[in-house]
């Protein structure tokens, strides 16, 4: 970013004026979602300044150590931030943190329409070694608040209004879609804001790079294995992919019939369920599909 041309101009598109503008198409708005997004941003920037100093005082030899008082891990310091991020939001009725077992249900007086899911920094054992970690969240609107009841969190993907992430390191980054595209703003130091610097991001058709942790390779089913094989010889004359992978969480495999199910169509059993999955390119996507109705036909 460059921050010298960026102090002369007066049309930065801040992610608080692109929010609004979002929200003047719809003249019947009270503008609720616009102030739980407010409040997930500054959850975000206070997580981004704490990993920030996390980063400086292990880089230091200072890790564990604040005043003489042991440090409050990072991760249990950032669910602490959203939590009561969006409790004060008033927007929210039902919680669901990847670090508690629990759902949380808004106390009555401060209760709002939605309900907010996410993971408050994902892959925090990843800052000892300088890797990107971040918060992911989703945003489901709750049809009665005052009861706030979980089975009204057990929604499939395609009801949410919102989703996203944040991505803290060198820089940090904020990717949202309300449903019409995707958008990234960078978080700007000098400013404070988040500014628009990828509107409207696209995923080619077809990936030039896999992903996938090899390490679990003497698992993988008959499909995946096709695939990854295919990715580092492929027999078409096309170029190999790169191989990118970094990551804690394990590989996980599909079970030969969930390819048929759109994951955004997948309704929850539990607030903690977890579902195998591709992601990636829409040619690469229907490539792994097929070698699975191969196999289903054998």
């Amino acid at each position: 970013m460059d921050h010298e041309a960026d102090a002369f101009r007066t049309d930065l598109m801040t992610i608080t004026r692109f929010v609004l503008n979002e929200q003047s198409k719809y003249p019947e708005s009270r503008g609720d979602f616009s102030i739980l997004l407010s409040h997930i941003v500054l959850g975000c920037k206070f997580v981004c300044a704490a990993v920030n100093k996390a980063g400086l005082a292990k880089l230091i030899g200072l890790a564990g150590e604040t005043n003489g008082e042991e440090q409050k891990k990072l991760d249990v310091l950032s669910n602490e931030v959203f939590v009561k991020a969006l409790v004060s939001s008033g927007r929210t009725c039902i919680l669901v943190s990847e670090e508690d077992e629990e759902a949380i249900i808004v106390e009555p007086s401060k209760r709002g329409k939605y309900c907010v899911v996410f993971d408050p920094l994902d892959g925090s054992s990843n800052i000892d070694c300088g890797v990107s970690i971040g918060t992911i969240f989703g945003i489901y609107m709750i049809k009665d608040s005052g009861a706030a009841r979980l089975e009204d969190v057990l929604q499939p993907g395609k009801n949410m209004v919102a989703a996203g992430y944040c991505m803290y390191g060198s820089s940090c980054t904020l990717v949202l879609s309300t449903g019409s595209g995707v958008n990234g703003f960078t978080l700007d130091p000098s400013l404070g804001e988040f500014i628009l610097t990828h509107p409207d991001i696209k995923i080619p058709k077809k990936g030039k790079i896999y992903s996938v942790n090899e390490g679990n390779a003497k698992n993988w089913d008959g499909p995946t294995a096709q695939f990854v094989e295919k990715c580092k010889f492929p027999k078409d004359g096309s170029p190999a992919k790169s191989l990118r992978y970094i990551g804690s969480l394990p590989y996980v495999i599909l079970d030969g019939t969930s390819w048929r199910t759109v994951a955004l169509d997948l309704v929850p059993k539990k607030i903690h369920e977890r579902s195998p999955i591709f992601l990636g390119s829409y040619d690469d996507v229907e490539e792994i599909k097929a070698l699975y109705a191969a196999e289903e036909k054998a």
